[in-house]
């Protein structure tokens, strides 16, 4: 049964509940796409959606592929600049709220200063637009790293946080998604934190995995490419690097036995991304944004590099979805980003917990109270 009035809409006979989404850290869209593509109807004919408000990102390429694929009629509705420059009193009134605060201090392959570190304190600006605007649900994300920073008190902190915010509270979700089971061709997971104003009374569940026995392979992934689809130039290599990638099988990586010693790299920690071929027969490990010393992504067979386009249909973008920017700026976009198919299937299980609809779930993987 549809509640909260202020955001129901009569059209057609009809009742629609629209959710008005506003978004920090955006990127280039991967969990706005989600969002606006994630639909309910049920058995009452009532329909439940989300749409764009705002959004920000203080990268200007990500601001304009965002801008080019989520909203080409409202431009001016993605704010280029830091979260510190952002007047969040000012951010028109949202219904829910969707942030993947920034990584770099919580990640496993960084110094995991938590949020000691610079970049681990911007998820406070997520708590601000809370408070500032008690939206009716939130979606937080960000990487497992998030669970150990600081032997564990961060994840404490932040729980905290987020459950006391606003002027209700939240009744927190807290869940580890390995997005291979959830029609991602990619080993990636990632830590999802849904969030329902307790003055609502709804329990978010986790929705259950939907190919967890079936994952869809790299092959499959990225076959069948048509010509017109953009971002998808062949990248170029030195010799030096085909003549390494010539020795690599499929699945394995610069260490490997097969390769010369005198072409393996020389190095004090040994990647297991470095130069690494994907396994057509498997998920692709986890794309990146990092670039550098052979950690683009490498075709099963071919010696080169994954392009762009590839790597965006690993993170399940459509084809149409395009990104703006030189080779490198796209590069790192794709890599950041959530992918959209993985996020519909939490959306579309927070649209159908305000219809009040029961779905498969599973239970979430960390306790919060």
């Amino acid at each position: 049964m549809i509640a909260n009035n202020d955001i129901i809409y009569k059209k057609l006979g009809g009742i629609y509940m629209v959710f008005k989404k506003g978004e920090l850290f955006s990127g280039p869209g991967g969990l706005a796409y989600a969002a606006v593509s994630s639909t309910f109807n049920n058995v009452n004919g009532e329909n439940f959606s989300i749409e764009h408000n705002w959004a920000n990102d203080i990268d200007f390429d990500s601001c304009e592929t965002f801008r080019k694929n989520i909203c080409p009629n409202a431009p001016e509705t993605v704010i280029n600049k830091g979260v510190d420059e952002l007047d969040i009193k000012k951010l028109n009134s949202i219904d829910c709220f969707v942030f993947g605060f920034p990584c770099n201090d919580f990640s496993d392959v960084g110094k995991k200063k938590g949020t000691k570190g610079n970049y681990g304190k911007l998820y406070e600006y997520g708590i601000k637009v809370i408070n500032e605007h008690n939206p009716k649900w939130f979606l937080a994300e960000n990487v497992p790293g998030l669970k150990s920073t600081n032997a564990g008190k961060d994840f404490k902190k932040i729980l905290n946080a987020l459950g006391t915010a606003g002027n209700y509270g939240y009744e927190l979700t807290v869940h580890l998604y390995k997005f291979e089971e959830y029609g991602v061709p990619q080993f990636r997971n990632r830590i999802i934190i849904v969030g329902i104003r307790k003055d609502l009374g709804l329990k978010f569940k986790v929705p259950a995995p939907t190919t967890k026995d079936n994952y869809i392979t790299s092959k499959e992934a990225i076959s069948n490419i048509p010509s017109w689809a953009s971002n998808n130039e062949m990248p170029l290599h030195n010799k030096n690097v085909i003549e390494k990638l010539k020795y690599i099988p499929e699945g394995k990586n610069i260490w490997c036995d097969e390769v010369p010693e005198e072409l393996k790299i020389k190095t004090k920690v040994q990647l297991s991304q470095i130069y690494r071929r994907l396994d057509s027969t498997k998920p692709s490990y986890t794309i990146t944004a990092s670039g550098g010393g052979g950690t683009h992504g490498y075709h099963w067979k071919e010696n080169r590099a994954l392009t762009n386009r590839e790597r965006a249909r690993i993170q399940t973008f459509p084809d149409t979805f395009e990104f703006i920017g030189k080779k490198e700026s796209v590069r790192k976009q794709i890599g950041m980003a959530v992918p959209p198919k993985g996020a519909q299937i939490i959306f579309e299980a927070i649209l159908k917990t305000f219809a009040g609809v029961e779905y498969d779930s599973v239970p979430a993987k960390y306790e919060f109270s």
